[in-house]
């Protein structure tokens, strides 16, 4: 698969990735009173953003065709 996330979108996504991550970890420890459900949930979701933002691949992008990396 070719890069298809631009260097802000990857950033923004980096970002997003690292609260989500400390986000769900707080609600799994118990001190957010969000529940283990929702924690696990954005544990999940903090780390696939960590991943394609840090790969700068992202396959619903590619299925869509969009391209944020060729957008200058």
């Amino acid at each position: 698969m070719e890069r298809n996330v631009g260097s802000l979108d990857g950033a923004v996504r980096i970002g997003i990735g690292v609260l989500a991550l400390a986000a769900g970890a707080l609600a799994i420890g118990g001190y957010w009173t969000a529940g283990a459900a929702v924690g696990a949930v954005a544990l999940l979701v903090g780390a696939i953003m960590l991943v394609t933002g840090t790969t700068k691949k992202c396959p619903i992008y590619a299925g869509a065709g969009i391209d944020t990396e060729r957008e200058r």
